[in-house]
């Protein structure tokens, strides 16, 4: 392929398709007749010497061929960066600004830190600075963040794939918290007392095992889980409700302090180690920079400073 042949419209077009999958939806999106856009379509499959999208086997949309999908990541990159390089160069204001910043973070690292940043995001009060936080559970993360759909990633340090950047930005420890007049009394537990215990922890699959249960087994104890949760904000309403206990990082059992008694564990568990992670090609982005620069801030004003 001589790319001297093709111009940037056809590869914006092609990018769309691939990304619909539909010739009248890649239209709709580029504000493109149908066919315009079939056109274009037949144009870029002389142009490459492939058909790209071929007839979907249930009728409906069309399927991508093995070049096309070979395609696909590369030409999404070099789009971002062509467009990254003709941005103005101004800095990013961010009570002015309109924009949308999408933040991979679980339940947990939300309250510890997506809550106090968000209130400073509001109180900017610029009504078109948008935060949109997402689960964390993709394996494609990276990818995600290749392609711009996720800008910041915050979470545990040892979950940061290797191919992004990434910054420490605190520790926490972990505590034993129970319901306010528990029976039990507000007294620190014996080892032997927690392990008889009832426990709730946080499981996404239902599965009654965590690096708890792994320090336990070191020093030939178990424990007693009886309830698992999805999501960590879920765990104080069942200890308010029940005579259940468990053992979770500080900083987010601090949040439901007035409904809750948090006490030393008799275990030694290691501290959480929570940082934040990003793509290379946002590296440059003010706006990133600005977002980043804000939960350093956050994090540092915590108690833990990186």
């Amino acid at each position: 392929m001589d790319i001297r042949r093709s111009d940037l419209p056809l590869l914006i077009s092609l990018d769309a398709l691939l990304e619909e999958l539909n010739v009248t939806r890649a239209a709709r999106r580029l504000n493109l007749s149908q066919p315009a856009m079939s056109g274009q379509l037949a144009r870029l499959r002389e142009l490459f010497g492939d058909p790209l999208l071929v007839p979907a086997q249930g009728g409906r949309g069309m399927a991508p061929t093995r070049r096309a999908l070979e395609l696909k990541p590369r030409l999404n990159e070099a789009l971002r960066l062509l467009h990254g390089a003709v941005l103005p160069s101004e800095g990013f204001d961010p009570a002015a600004a309109r924009r949308t910043f999408v933040i991979a973070a679980n339940d947990s690292v939300f309250t510890i830190l997506g809550l106090p940043a968000l209130a400073r995001i509001m109180a900017l009060g610029n009504p078109s600075l948008r935060v949109s936080f997402v689960g964390t559970s993709d394996d494609d993360l990276a990818a995600r963040m290749e392609r711009g759909e996720v800008d910041l990633f915050l979470g545990d340090q040892g979950k940061v794939p290797a191919s992004l950047k990434a910054r420490f930005l605190m520790s926490d420890g972990f505590e034993m918290a129970q319901r306010n007049g528990h029976p039990r009394g507000p007294r620190p537990a014996s080892l032997d007392e927690y392990c008889s215990l009832s426990h709730v922890m946080v499981s996404q699959l239902g599965q009654s095992n965590s690096h708890i249960d792994e320090l336990l087994a070191a020093v030939s104890r178990t424990r007693h889980v009886a309830v698992t949760v999805p999501s960590y904000n879920q765990v104080a309403l069942v200890l308010a409700n029940t005579d259940c206990v468990a053992t979770l990082p500080t900083r987010l059992l601090m949040r439901y302090g007035a409904m809750l008694e948090i006490l030393p564990a008799p275990i030694d568990v290691p501290p959480f180690r929570l940082s934040m992670a990003w793509h290379p090609l946002a590296q440059p982005d003010a706006g990133h920079q600005w977002l980043r620069a804000l939960f350093v801030s956050v994090a540092a004003l915590s108690g833990s400073a990186p």
